[in-house]
């Protein structure tokens, strides 16, 4: 989760996220490249005394400050796309997860198990434990094994919401009458937390996620148990 101070992005739990920050990283070296490039032509104009007499066209420097960005969005575009295609793969998923979003709160169904199904709401401040993220902290967490494809279909009951999880690199908007589909595939045990994105009205930022990756026998035992 993010912590105070903290300006980088969230470690990865996942294989697209780490994707992600490789992208981000790749693009923001060419975008310094072209910061220090830009600041050291600017900076070099305020020195310039205009003497040269028969500067009337330069048809060679605009050739080149033509190709060369052509050639710096080419090295953009191309990790983007694949990237974009990476993120809407999805081979066999082991488990679907079905979600909703309500006014304030997150529906879940595992719609390959009878009769699993529950309402995760924010757990109140005044009725937290000093072991509680406030905010954060949800009364029925979404318990998934890792190591394992998963499927996640997002839609919403009253108005648009956006179901994210920085952590494991998803983000899809939660919208009436449609039904919409990402995957995930966490590579790590732990908790992950996420909220609603989505600017939905005054307690938007009060729908929290929360996730439980545990062990596919842990997940099994989860199962059994709950139904």
């Amino acid at each position: 989760m993010a912590t105070w101070s903290n300006f980088n992005l969230q470690n990865s739990a996942s294989p697209l996220m780490e994707q992600i920050i490789f992208f981000h990283d790749h693009t923001l070296i060419i975008l310094i490249m072209i910061t220090i490039l830009v600041g050291y032509l600017m900076i070099n104009l305020f020195f310039n005394n205009y003497i040269n007499r028969f500067l009337l066209e330069g048809q060679m420097i605009e050739l080149i400050w033509t190709i060369i960005p052509t050639i710096t969005l080419i090295f953009i575009a191309l990790p983007s796309l694949r990237l974009l295609y990476l993120l809407d793969e999805l081979n066999n998923p082991l488990i679907t997860l079905k979600s909703i979003g309500h006014q304030w709160y997150w529906s879940y169904e595992y719609s390959d198990f009878n009769n699993v199904e529950f309402d995760s709401y924010m757990i109140q401040y005044n009725k937290s434990t000093p072991n509680n993220f406030r905010l954060l902290d949800v009364d029925n967490r979404i318990i998934l094994p890792m190591n394992n494809q998963i499927r996640i279909m997002v839609t919403a009951a009253d108005v648009i919401h956006s179901w994210t999880v920085p952590s494991l690199g998803v983000k899809i908007d939660a919208n009436p009458g449609r039904l919409n589909q990402t995957n995930l595939f966490i590579n790590r045990p732990g908790i992950f937390f996420g909220q609603c994105s989505e600017i939905c009205g005054a307690n938007h930022s009060f729908m929290p996620i929360m996730i439980e990756s545990v062990s596919i026998k842990n997940f099994i035992n989860w199962i059994n148990n709950y139904s």
